[in-house]
């Protein structure tokens, strides 16, 4: 109980952490406002966890 309690708190001070910095160093990035950014921004989490994902089932495959 106690793991997931910490597993819990370390993901809600990461995504605490995460909002902090997009709300106040967000804007200090000159990111152009461009359809290739934005597919970019939305496509890359996706393809990352994709990526990770692919990764763990290949080595799950090996043992």
């Amino acid at each position: 109980m106690e793991n997931q309690l910490g597993l819990i708190l370390k993901l809600l001070l990461l995504s605490a952490l995460l909002s902090v910095l997009i709300k106040y160093a967000g804007p200090s990035l000159l990111i152009p406002a461009t359809a290739s950014n934005a597919l970019i921004i939305v496509l890359l989490p996706i393809a990352l966890v994709a990526i990770a994902l692919l990764w763990r089932f290949q080595a799950q495959k090996q043992n």
